[in-house]
């Protein structure tokens, strides 16, 4: 089977062959000198742009089936960047979900243009991964509790913080507050959106307090950190979480490794999952296939002790 993208062989660099005798050229093959538009009654077979996927550690190229029945996770272990619905899916049970909807955002609240206009980016944003913005909401269930979870999806711009992900998070923690039901984020970003200025740096504020809200209802909260989880998020509601899961190998960080204000030597891998988890930033490493019985068991336990509090 040939693999999209790969190019025929180079021919040889001798003179052309001519056409056998009585014949026009070689257009069409043998099928349709035997029998003229005979050809057009066989369907041509065509190989989709994306069968294959390359795997960023190894370099495999890995059957894309194949890599969505492992929940995107390739044979070396890489836990690859994921949609918002494919990580509702893959969460609640049996992948059945209800959308949550934010409150809508001005779009280039700063007639922003460096370069690309933001509009712009926005639109193919937009078009690319077929999502409103970097942040989506929905409620379901986990293994029978109900919850509402928050998802960024690092396709859109990098995930970044703008204002619209910040309406997406605060009506995910409302909705929760009002369903009575936990609150699950999973984080992935790149910090916060440079377009939206001050505004987008409000939203750190806005979602702390949104969580202060989860709180004062004794509600649980808990934290996914993906690959990757950096800048303002990191600063802000992807460390406030009650429980602390990372996936295998997520960069947490709040710069990147080469920035290093205190010009020391620092440890390989000091901003991995596996690193964090050792020195107490992270509370358990989970693979996305567990995931689901993880929450479950996390969530329903909370929810559990919370039931026996008195009423406040």
């Amino acid at each position: 089977m040939s693999m999209a993208g790969a190019k025929d062989p180079p021919s040889g660099r001798g003179a052309p062959i001519p056409p056998a005798s009585g014949h026009r050229g070689a257009r069409g093959g043998w099928l349709s000198r035997f029998a003229p538009g005979v050809r057009n009654l066989v369907p041509k077979r065509e190989t989709p742009d994306n069968l294959w996927v390359k795997c960023p550690d190894t370099g495999e190229m890995i059957y894309r089936p194949d890599l969505e029945a492992a929940l995107w996770v390739t044979p070396a272990g890489r836990h690859m960047r994921i949609s918002a619905d494919l990580r509702f899916t893959y969460t609640f049970d049996h992948g059945e979900y209800e959308a949550i909807e934010p409150l809508a955002t001005r779009d280039d609240p700063l007639h922003f243009g460096a370069g690309k206009p933001y509009r712009e980016s926005l639109t193919s944003a937009r078009k690319t991964t077929g999502e409103w913005d970097a942040g989506s909401a929905a409620a379901g269930k986990i293994k029978g509790v109900p919850a509402v979870a928050f998802v960024q999806d690092f396709a859109f711009m990098g995930g970044s913080l703008g204002m619209a992900t910040g309406e997406a998070f605060i009506a995910a923690a409302k909705a929760a507050i009002a369903r009575g039901c936990p609150f699950i984020a999973f984080t992935a970003s790149g910090g916060a959106r440079m377009q939206e200025g001050t505004l987008s740096l409000m939203q750190m504020a806005r979602t702390t307090l949104a969580l202060q809200e989860l709180k004062a209802a004794r509600l649980p909260y808990v934290v996914v950190l993906t690959d990757p989880t950096t800048g303002g998020v990191t600063a802000s509601y992807a460390m406030l979480g009650d429980v602390q899961l990372a996936e295998p190998n997520a960069l947490i960080a709040f710069t990147g490794a080469r920035v290093n204000p205190i010009r020391e030597t620092l440890p390989p891998g000091y901003q991995r999952s596996e690193y964090l988890v050792e020195h107490g930033m992270v509370d358990r490493v989970v693979a996305r296939k567990e995931l689901p019985d993880v929450l479950g068991s996390i969530i329903g336990t909370l929810m559990m002790g919370r039931s026996r509090l008195p009423a406040a």
